[in-house]
């Protein structure tokens, strides 16, 4: 959306009702006929907008899309999204983080959040390919974190943390998080996570940290392989949710935690990822490169291993894998 649409949106914003595009064209210096031009522009990006010859124009109803502009007025953070780049679709979300951070310095980029209304080629975990229509909050968070790389791993921990309590705040429905860094609500999955570094040796480029929401999704609408395993907020709550509020909700709260591992207070968002687990304490089958393990789930340690006690009394650490509870 260009600069001048953008202004003509927040004089309708600010209008106590209808306004003349008389009233607009003077106060941008630009044509009653421009002014138009801007008003069919913001239509064509979601506003609704009622035309009247005697009163003029009225802002009727906002985008429901993800705009940066939209979103800047609900978000509460210090710099997560206070740079928004938006695309109405792309391949993904990391790819376009990616790019950015590789022609520009990507310190300046800290914090940036890319957000697409729909991806055609997201990748999940294990290369896994990631369905993301239409509906869904599909992000990617640009950091450069001033963390030991050995507690980078916490990252993931903190963004499924937010999005379980943003759903939680949001639309009191309570969503888990089941290891390794997956949401569920029930036993079905609403969202996942991905996270992707830059680093040499013990220097750390970026972090990009990938998230996807199942937000305004219709479950059997996807591939035949999800329909049983995939459910979406609006699914759960029967009705079509604000996903310009929960974005900006998840923002926060990640960043609250954030904050917290950049301040070395590791122990505080393990216990609350701890009290969040679907997995801890029941009974689980991971599948990793090299094996498989089975047990019960009993704890993670400092660094996010899952630790498993099998029917022989002992217990194994996982660090990766796949996870199924049984």
């Amino acid at each position: 959306m260009n600069e001048t649409s953008l202004k003509v949106l927040s004089i309708l914003e600010e209008a106590d009702g209808s306004i003349s595009g008389e009233t607009i064209s003077t106060r941008l210096g630009v044509s009653r006929s421009a002014v138009w031009k801007h008003i069919r522009e913001l239509r064509e990006w979601g506003y609704e907008i009622n035309a009247s010859r005697q009163k003029g124009y009225r802002l009727e109803a906002a985008t429901s899309r993800l705009l940066p502009h939209e979103i800047s007025k609900l978000l509460k953070t210090r710099f997560i999204g206070r740079d928004i780049r938006y695309h109405r679709s792309t391949a993904s979300t990391t790819w376009v983080a990616k790019d950015l951070c590789s022609r520009g310095d990507p310190a300046a980029l800290n914090g940036t959040v890319i957000v697409a209304e729909e991806q055609t080629g997201g990748i999940g975990r294990l290369g896994r390919a990631w369905v993301s229509p239409s509906g869904g909050i599909w992000f990617t968070i640009i950091l450069t974190p001033d963390i030991p790389i050995d507690h980078l791993f916490m990252i993931t921990m903190a963004g499924s943390i937010a999005v379980a309590r943003a759903i939680r705040k949001e639309y009191d429905i309570g969503a888990l998080i089941k290891w390794p860094n997956d949401i569920y609500i029930g036993d079905k999955k609403v969202s996942g996570l991905l996270l992707e570094l830059s680093a040499e040796a013990d220097t750390v480029h970026y972090c990009l940290l990938g998230i996807g929401i199942d937000a305004n999704i219709d479950p059997t609408h996807l591939p035949n392989e999800f329909a049983n395993t995939i459910t979406s907020i609006s699914a759960e709550t029967g009705f079509e949710i604000d996903r310009r509020a929960l974005l900006a909700r998840v923002l926060r709260e990640f960043e609250q935690r954030y904050l917290l591992l950049e301040s070395e207070e590791y122990e505080s968002l393990l216990r609350e990822w701890k009290s969040l687990s679907l997995t801890l304490d029941h009974r689980v089958h991971v599948r990793t490169l090299r094996k498989s393990v089975e047990g019960e789930a009993i704890d993670i340690d400092n660094h996010g291993a899952l630790l498993i006690r099998k029917d022989n009394g002992r217990v194994e650490r996982v660090i990766a894998g796949d996870c199924n509870h049984t």
